[in-house]
């Protein structure tokens, strides 16, 4: 796999750890307000910013997210969680200009945070420096792109190994780079898939973000029985989110084609029949890509009757 896949790739699934949707409830607990990763000693990030990150992330409705990022960072300017949401919805997008914008902002604003709060500061610099190399490939893209991103990577990995040495156990910390890992794992003989499934499930939070992950890494490994079995687990507990229903369709699909199965075929469009209800709370390229899925689906079908 070449440089520029691989950190393609490492985009996506970093991507994905900061979307999500569900509408700010002004009436929960305090003590939990703001914090979407702790249930215990949560840290300030901000109601609206943790608003945003459910409203991809749990009910996957992208334009509420835009409203309350819109928000969060005029009344909660020194969160960098809220500028990297930002930036993956520009990068989403390919608007190229706000994507280079907010990566900028986020590594500002994990730089600052260091001296308040070492452990979220550091992780949100190496975020930072992430999607700094993402719009290094946008950029330049070929070899030269990829050369340059894979030093902006080795950054990432300093900081993520800072914020690492002062709490490994970190839910944030933990989700973050635990996506990272099982895309590593699926990719690369680099890390034990088995072994990173395990960390990310027994120290990454919020819990229905850790049983995508870990559907998205067995879809990936072509082990389509345990990705079946955390995709449902997600549906129960995110089941307004359409994105979830993409994710079962898909391995339904891919088990339906392997066993050679209509009855797990038609699972599969009913799933994505149920994703695309909501299509107009999802991103234009993603509804275009489940309607193609869907249609080869659908043609799968016919052929194997």
């Amino acid at each position: 796999m070449s440089q520029l896949k691989i950190f393609n790739r490492c985009l996506t699934v970093v991507n994905l750890t900061f979307a999500t949707t569900i509408a700010l409830n002004l009436w929960i607990d305090p003590l939990f307000a703001g914090d979407p990763f702790r249930r215990s000693q949560p840290h300030k990030i901000g109601d609206r910013t943790e608003a945003a990150f459910n409203a991809i992330f749990q009910q996957g409705n992208y334009p509420e997210a835009e409203k309350y990022l819109e928000k969060s960072i005029v009344y909660e300017p020194d969160e960098p969680l809220a500028y990297a949401l930002k930036a993956s919805l520009a990068y989403n997008k390919q608007d190229l200009a706000s994507l280079n914008q907010y990566s900028r902002k986020t590594l500002i604003a994990g730089q600052k945070l260091i001296s308040r709060n070492a452990l979220r500061g550091n992780l949100y610099t190496g975020v930072g420096h992430f999607l700094e190399g993402a719009v290094i490939l946008l950029q330049e893209g070929s070899v030269k792109g990829a050369s340059q991103a894979f030093i902006k990577l080795a950054k990432v990995y300093e900081y993520l190994d800072k914020a690492e040495a002062i709490d490994p156990n970190d839910p944030e910390l933990n989700l973050i780079r635990g996506y990272m890992n099982l895309m590593l794992a699926v990719n690369l003989p680099l890390v034990n898939p088995e072994q990173a499934i395990e960390k990310l499930e027994r120290n990454a939070a919020p819990k229905y973000l850790v049983e995508r992950g870990i559907a998205l890494a067995y879809r990936d490994l072509k082990q389509y029985s345990p990705a079946l079995d955390y995709a449902n687990r997600a549906v129960k507990s995110t089941g307004e989110n359409p994105e979830i229903y993409y994710l079962k369709a898909q391995i339904l699909h891919e088990k339906g084609k392997q066993e050679k199965s209509q009855k797990l075929i038609k699972e599969a469009i009913a799933n994505f029949e149920k994703a695309l209800t909501k299509k107009s709370q999802l991103p234009k390229n993603l509804v275009t890509q489940i309607e193609y899925e869907h249609n080869l689906a659908k043609s799968r079908l016919n052929n194997i009757r």
